[in-house]
């Protein structure tokens, strides 16, 4: 990670350093609930009733899978978030001023994920796949309206790949209708976004379309995942998904909005796990 001829205080305070952005960046996606896929991707290894020492090795790729996209996106994003008023204003700043040991940390995760992937049938997939979608998305997708949904989309069907071998196609189809789900998501996280990235002059769908013709854009999405678990999943599932069109939204409450459907979406999600495993398909 550092050049010969630096000393043992230097090469710990990088190491230690590496640890903190890892702590940061897996601490703040998991309060901001921007890690639910790991759990999706859990769920569907219990639906397919994988064995305890598989399920391990796909849990932890999972989880380092997770942090190096989400470190590669605050990796490219460290310069405009320091510019941002409402970021974490510590955390960024450590970020900025750790930019060698940031980048040694992705090749680091990268390497780690490729020993592992050699251990399961499907992980090189989701890590080509998953990996190779955010890093794209972070540095040009995101500032490309249509295209930063559609990654997200993408991203979130990858991710649980982790947790299905490709030849169990329950898995691929549960992973679908999480890809389809991220996709609401997201389109409701631009939304979010839109006074941040507009003051910054970057593209987003919600920035190229305005808020209220995106939150049409969402409730469609809403309704493809809804009528996707409805007529290949559960169809109890789909009613409930649906209720997330019944969700209204307040411009100054986006946060409570974006809380509210993914709070549907994961019961309907639960609803899908929980009756496919007790119908005992695979």
């Amino acid at each position: 990670m550092l050049p010969p001829g630096v000393g043992a205080w230097e090469r710990a305070a990088a190491l230690v350093a590496a640890l903190r952005i890892l702590l940061d960046v897996i601490v703040f996606r998991v309060r901001r609930l921007e890690m639910a896929n790991l759990a999706g991707a859990v769920a569907i290894m219990a639906v397919l009733r994988l064995p305890l020492g598989e399920a391990a090795v796909r849990t932890v790729f999972a989880l380092v899978l997770n942090a190096l996209v989400y470190l590669n996106n605050d990796y490219v994003d460290v310069d405009l978030d320091a510019q941002t008023p409402d970021k974490d204003r510590a955390k960024v700043a450590f970020l900025q001023a750790h930019k060698r040991e940031a980048f040694a940390l992705q090749w680091v995760l990268f390497g780690v994920l490729c020993l592992i992937a050699t251990a399961a049938p499907g992980l090189w997939l989701a890590l080509v796949l998953g990996a190779g979608v955010c890093i794209a998305y972070s540095k040009w997708l995101k500032h490309i309206p249509g295209l930063d949904i559609l990654a997200m989309g993408v991203w979130g069907f990858a991710m649980p790949l982790c947790g299905s071998p490709l030849d169990r196609s329950l898995g691929l189809l549960l992973a679908l209708q999480l890809g389809l789900m991220s996709a609401v998501f997201e389109t409701i996280q631009v939304i979010r976004d839109y006074d941040a990235d507009r003051s910054a002059g970057v593209r987003t769908t919600a920035v190229a379309l305005g808020v209220g013709r995106t939150l049409w854009l969402a409730r469609a999405l809403m309704l493809a995942s809804a009528l996707y678990a409805a007529l290949v999943l559960q169809p109890v599932a789909g009613a409930i998904a649906a209720a997330a069109l019944l969700v209204p939204m307040r411009q100054d409450a986006v946060d409570t909005y974006w809380t509210r459907i993914k709070l549907i979406s994961g019961v309907a999600w639960l609803c899908i796990c929980a009756l496919t495993f007790l119908s005992g398909v695979r």
